[in-house]
C-alpha cells in the first residue's frame, strides 16, 4: 500500500470518489458505513464520545462536531419513522371502517378481521425495539426478518383487503404505496424494484381472478397498469432521491472529519504556544485563554481557566484599559504595545500586547471579539540578545583565532629579548610584555571557549570526589588553608554521589565559580561556601555561595551574557563559559539571592543530571569537610 503523503488535489479526488461510490444497488444508508477493506471493526464508530470530548477546547467554539449521526443511527431513525407510519395507518384503517359502519356502509367480516389483525401487528412491531441491522460491518439495510415483518406483512395485508372487497368504495390499492416506498428507501435498488414488480404481479393476479368472475377486462387491466406504473415510478424516484441524499451526507461527513482534524490541530498548536492567547469580548469577559496566557496573568503558577472576568482585578488594570482602547480605536500597531501588570508586594511584569479583531468591515452582524497575543518582554529581550550574541560570538571567535598566531610570535620574541636584557629597566619592560602576552592569551582562550562545540559524550562520574579534589587544588593554588576558620567551607555528602559530566569541564566550571566568588567575598571564615547535595533521584545540585555585596537587579539579568563584566580588566566570559559547559551536559546554572538570615547571600548553583554511582577515582582525594 502506498503510504506516501497525499496531495490536496489527490485527497479532494478521493473524497469525490467516495461520494460517488454509493453503488446503485445499495441503500442510501449504506453510504454511512465504509467498506470493510478500509475500516476495521474497532473503527466502526470513527468518532466515539471520548474523541468528541477531547476535541472540546476553551480555545475552540462549540460547533456541534460531536453530534454527527452515524449511518446505523440514521437508518434506525428512518426505520422507526416508517414503523410509526404503519402503526398510524393501522389505527386509521380501524377508524375508517368504524366511521363507514356508522354511516351504514358496513364492510365485510373478512375486511374487519384483516384490518384489525394488521393494526395489531403494526402497533406491536412499533412498540418492540427495532431489530438490528443485517451485518455490523456491511451496509445498513433491512434484514430478511425485518423485510418480512414490515414490507411483507404490508403487501400481504393490503392485497388481502383488496381481494376481500372487490366492490367496496374503499381503494386499498393506494395503501401499497407505503411498502413500496419503504422498500425503495431502506433496501437495495434491485430488491426495491423486485418488491414493486411482485406487487404488480399480485395486482395482475387479482385482476385475472376478476376476469374469471366476469369482470370487464379493459377496466381491470387499465387499473392494474396505472397502479403498477405508479408504484414502479415511486420506487425509482425514492431510490434515486435516497442515493442523492446519501452522497450529500457522505460529503458532509468527510467535511466533518476534516473539521475535526483541523479543530484538534488548532487546539494542539494553541495549547503548546509559548505566547499567551486571550479572546476577550467588549464586556471584558475572557472567552478563551491558553496555558501560556494564564501563566503570564498570574504572579506565580497558572491562573484559572476561561471563562473569567478581566475587570475587577487590580493587577490587570492596565490590561483592561488596553482592551478598551483597542475596541475604541479598532486598530493596533503591528508590533504591539507594552503593558505592565502590577502585582502585590511591588512585583511587576511587562507584557508586549498585540491585538487582532475577529470581525471585519464586511461582517457587521458578527460578534466583535479581540484576540490578545501576549509575550513577556523579558523573554523577547532575551531572544534578541541571544541572536545578537550568537552573531558576535562567531565574529569574536574568528578574530581570536587570527590573533593567536601573532601573539605567539610576540611572546617568543619577548623571550629572546629577555635573555639579553641587562639593565633593570629593560628587564621590567620585558616582564610587562610577558604579563600582557599572558593576559591576551587568556582572553583569546576564553573567546575560543565561547563556542566549545556540540554535546560531548560524558559518562557518569563520582562528583563528590571530583569536587573535593578541585576544591583542594584551588585552595592550595590560592594559598588558602582548609579547616576551621578557613575562608573556604566545603560541605559534601558522606556517600558517593554520581552525575553526568566531563571531568575537565567540571573542573573548569568549578574553578571559574570559585574565582568569581573569592573575588567578591570577604576574608571572614566561610566567606566562600561550597555545597553538594542530591535534590532528588534525577538531580544533583552544586552550590557556590559568597558573602560579598548583593548583586544589583540591573546587573543580575546580564550575569551569563558574554563580554559583560563589572571590572575594567575582566573579559566577561567566565560565567558565560560556565553556562555553555552546562548546556553541553544537559545541566543548568543560575543565580539566586539567599534569605537575609544567611551570611552568604550570593549563590550560584548548578543542577546536574544524576546517575548511578560511578566507581571511585583513585586520583581523587577524599572529601574534605569543614
Amino acid at each position: 500500500m502506498d503510504d506516501a503523503p497525499r496531495s490536496p488535489e489527490r485527497r479532494q479526488s478521493d473524497r469525490r470518489r467516495r461520494a460517488r461510490g454509493v453503488r446503485p444497488e445499495e441503500s442510501w444508508f449504506g453510504a454511512f458505513i465504509r467498506d470493510s477493506d478500509t475500516l476495521s471493526q474497532e473503527e466502526s464508530d470513527p468518532y466515539p464520545a471520548e474523541v468528541a470530548t477531547e476535541l472540546d477546547s476553551p480555545l475552540l467554539p462549540d460547533s456541534g462536531l460531536g453530534s454527527a449521526p452515524t449511518g446505523s443511527s440514521t437508518f434506525h431513525r428512518i426505520f422507526r419513522a416508517f414503523l410509526s407510519a404503519r402503526a398510524a395507518l393501522g389505527l386509521a384503517l380501524i377508524l375508517t371502517l368504524a366511521l363507514a359502519g356508522f354511516f351504514g356502509a358496513s364492510p365485510g367480516r373478512g375486511v374487519l378481521i384483516g384490518s384489525f389483525v394488521y393494526a395489531v401487528l403494526a402497533v406491536a412491531v412499533w412498540l418492540v425495539p427495532p431489530m438490528s441491522v443485517v451485518e455490523r460491518r456491511g451496509p445498513a439495510v433491512l434484514s430478511r426478518r425485518q423485510w418480512l415483518a414490515c414490507i411483507g406483512v404490508d403487501i400481504a395485508s393490503f392485497m388481502a383487503l383488496h381481494a376481500l372487497s372487490p366492490t367496496s368504495n374503499l381503494n386499498y390499492v393506494a395503501l401499497l404505496v407505503l411498502p413500496v416506498l419503504m422498500a425503495g428507501v431502506l433496501t437495495p435498488r434491485v430488491q426495491a424494484l423486485a418488491t414493486a414488480a411482485a406487487v404488480v404481479l399480485l395486482l395482475l393476479g387479482n385482476a385475472w381472478l376478476g376476469l374469471l368472475a366476469g369482470g370487464e377486462a379493459t377496466s381491470l387491466l387499465s387499473q392494474v397498469g396505472l397502479a403498477g406504473s405508479g408504484l414502479l415510478v415511486i420506487t425509482l424516484l425514492a431510490s434515486e432521491l435516497a442515493t442523492r441524499l446519501a452522497r450529500e451526507e457522505s460529503s458532509a461527513r468527510d467535511s466533518l472529519e476534516l473539521a475535526r482534524q483541523q479543530a484538534q490541530l488548532n487546539r494542539l498548536v494553541i495549547e503548546e504556544m509559548q505566547d499567551g492567547v486571550l479572546v476577550v469580548d467588549r464586556a471584558g469577559r475572557v472567552r478563551a485563554a491558553n496555558p501560556a496566557a494564564r501563566r503570564l496573568l498570574a504572579r506565580r503558577g497558572t491562573g484559572k481557566p476561561a471563562p473569567f472576568q478581566l475587570r475587577g482585578v487590580e493587577a490587570w488594570g492596565d490590561l483592561v484599559k488596553t482592551v478598551e482602547r483597542g475596541f475604541h480605536e479598532a486598530v493596533w500597531p503591528e508590533a504591539g504595545r507594552d503593558v505592565v501588570l502590577h502585582f502585590q508586594q511591588g512585583a511587576t511584569r511587562t507584557l508586549r500586547v498585540r491585538i487582532r479583531f475577529t470581525r471585519g468591515a464586511d461582517e457587521p452582524s458578527a460578534e466583535e471579539l479581540c484576540v490578545l497575543l501576549l509575550e513577556d518582554v523579558r523573554s523577547l529581550q532575551a531572544r534578541m540578545r541571544q541572536e545578537k550574541l550568537a552573531a558576535m560570538g562567531r565574529v569574536s571567535a574568528g578574530i581570536a583565532h587570527e590573533i593567536r598566531n601573532p601573539l605567539a610570535a610576540i611572546g617568543q620574541a619577548n623571550a629572546l629579548l629577555s635573555e639579553d636584557a641587562e639593565t633593570p629597566q629593560q628587564q621590567q619592560l620585558t616582564r610587562m610584555v610577558a604579563d600582557n602576552v599572558k593576559r591576551l592569551k587568556r582572553i583569546v582562550d576564553d573567546v575560543m571557549q565561547v563556542a566549545p562545540g556540540g554535546a560531548v559524550g560524558a559518562e557518569a562520574i563520582d562528583v563528590n570526589c571530583e569536587v573535593a579534589a578541585v576544591c583542594a587544588d584551588w585552595a592550595r593554588s590560592n594559598s588558602i588553608e582548609l579547616g576551621e576558620g578557613s575562608v573556604l567551607k566545603i560541605e559534601l555528602p558522606q556517600q558517593p554521589l554520581a552525575a553526568v559530566f566531563e571531568v575537565e569541564h567540571l573542573r573548569r566550571l568549578l574553578i571559574n565559580l570559585l574565582d568569581n566568588a573569592r573575588l567578591h567575598a570577604t576574608d571572614l571564615p566561610s566567606a566562600v561556601h561550597v555545597r553538594l547535595v542530591g535534590l532528588d533521584d534525577a538531580t544533583v545540585q552544586l552550590s557556590i555561595s559568597s558573602d560579598g555585596a548583593i548583586i544589583p537587579e540591573d546587573v543580575e539579568r546580564y550575569l551569563f551574557e558574554p563580554f559583560f563584566s563589572t571590572r575594567s580588566r575582566g573579559t566577561g566570559l567566565g560565567l558565560y563559559i560556565c553556562r555553555q559547559l552546562c548546556d553541553q551536559h544537559g545541566a543548568s546554572i543560575d543565580y539566586r539571592l539567599r534569605p537575609p538570615s544567611e551570611s552568604n547571600r550570593n549563590d550560584f548553583f548548578v543542577n546536574m543530571r544524576r546517575s548511578a554511582v560511578a566507581p571511585p577515582n583513585p586520583l581523587a582525594v577524599p572529601p574534605v569537610l569543614a
